[in-house]
């Protein structure tokens, strides 16, 4: 699995990411993963996904052949998913089937989107969630969701908050290393403030 953050302050929004693979016992390291980054990009979207790997794969294949796919609201991305699913099926021999009590076919993803208009995140059912603070997601999130409540009110960047939630999860669950990748993407209803904290922590990520 994985861990995979995002956060939402002032005027920003950043998603995050680890960089290990894991096949049962088996760990595929960045340092031997030629293509580790788990965040998609799709025009001012970026898009982080958890679960099989095959997804990442899916996922690009996809979005590369539909470009008009808009992501930019609860409405749109839910929209979207729904368009989706008879692709993956069709086309990609998704298995939609999770469990026989579920009420609706399953599209066996889970992902977190930030893009221009906030912080999104859509699940196998195609549910969909707009978040006001910050989320996680994959077999870490609990240890990234309880670093970045302590970590949101104590900094104002939103990457250090970010970086405290993978950094968690990388720590403390077994399928989740570093270092991270992280992308950060300027919110447009926000009041606009200095790139100098950014950049910095970028910075600092870049040389660890």
């Amino acid at each position: 699995m994985t861990t995979i953050a995002i956060v939402k302050k002032n005027g920003f929004a950043v998603i995050a990411a680890d960089s290990l693979t894991t096949f049962g016992n088996t760990r595929l390291t960045p340092q031997n993963d030629a293509s580790h980054d788990k965040i998609l990009k799709c025009g001012d979207s970026h898009i982080g996904i958890c679960g099989s790997a095959a997804h990442h794969l899916v996922l690009e294949s996809v979005l590369t052949k539909t470009p008009d796919l808009k992501l930019n609201s609860k409405a749109e991305i839910f929209e979207t998913f729904r368009r989706l699913h008879p692709v993956l099926k069709d086309e990609h021999f998704l298995n939609p089937k999770e469990d026989d009590d579920d009420p609706y076919e399953s599209s066996q993803i889970t992902a977190l989107i930030a893009n221009p208009t906030g912080i999104y995140a859509i699940y196998s059912m195609r549910e969909v969630f707009e978040y006001t603070k910050f989320w996680a997601i994959g077999s870490g999130h609990e240890f990234a969701l309880g670093a970045m409540h302590q970590a949101y009110q104590r900094f104002d960047n939103p990457v250090d908050i970010a970086r405290a939630g993978i950094e968690a999860g990388a720590e403390f669950d077994k399928n989740s290393a570093l270092p991270m990748t992280l992308y950060t993407v300027k919110l447009r209803e926000e009041t606009e403030i200095q790139w100098k904290l950014f950049q910095t922590s970028i910075g600092e990520l870049q040389h660890a």
